[in-house]
């Protein structure tokens, strides 16, 4: 069950300290794979280091599953509230309705989770996107849990096959999107996926860092 991913994760969440002006937490150019962790929902999404004319990368190829890769690892957000990363997508997923649980499938997600700790209910999750049909830059409650939120970062096939870098301030989207002041993340998660449509899709991620600016 994909749409609890932030909740398996409670469980194995040990916060690993780390502050910085900018900090790598997803090195795939190094070839660096050995601190994620799988989570399976449906079959497996396969997850491999490729070279490409840019360098290492990450590759996620699923037909028909899900899972994630995460990583735990804690982030203060009051040194270090910008996520940056690179991604490109190759197929999108069609004719599936992202705001309703038959349609909760995307060609690629990177999650940040917040904790609750033992009161797993205050667990809350945000989840980057690239949208299949939902307008860029819109975002919405999980089709199964109001404690994550989606949030369209692309959408469509603008841009289809090429890569492109991306900056959020999770600080500001956190405070935003959850009403609170939250300083802190506790994982991040990678996520391509495709079950509830039945259908395959390709992606790809660079590295993955946070910074003060």
């Amino acid at each position: 069950m994909k749409y609890i991913l932030y909740v398996a994760l409670v469980s194995v969440l040990l916060p690993h300290p780390a502050r910085a002006e900018s900090l790598v937490v997803g090195a795939f150019s190094q070839g660096e794979l050995a601190q994620w962790e799988e989570k399976s929902f449906a079959g497996h999404t396969q997850y491999t280091l490729v070279d490409t004319a840019r360098g290492e990368v990450l590759k996620a190829q699923s037909q028909n599953a899900a899972s994630g890769l995460f990583k735990k690892v804690e982030i203060d957000l009051t040194q270090t509230p910008y996520l940056n990363w690179s991604w490109r997508v190759d197929r999108l997923i069609e004719g599936n309705n992202e705001r309703e649980k038959s349609g909760d499938d995307y060609p690629a997600r990177l999650y940040v989770v917040v904790s609750g700790g033992l009161f797993f209910w205050k667990t809350r999750a945000l989840n980057y996107v690239w949208s299949s049909h939902q307008p860029a830059n819109t975002h919405w409650p999980n089709a199964f849990t109001s404690n994550a939120r989606m949030v369209a970062v692309r959408s469509g096939d603008k841009r289809l096959g090429q890569w492109i870098s991306e900056k959020r301030n999770v600080h500001e989207d956190l405070k935003q999107l959850f009403g609170e002041e939250i300083t802190r993340i506790d994982a991040i998660a990678i996520m391509s996926d495709s079950d509830n449509s039945g259908q395959s899709t390709t992606a790809y991620f660079g590295d993955i860092s946070f910074s003060d600016k």
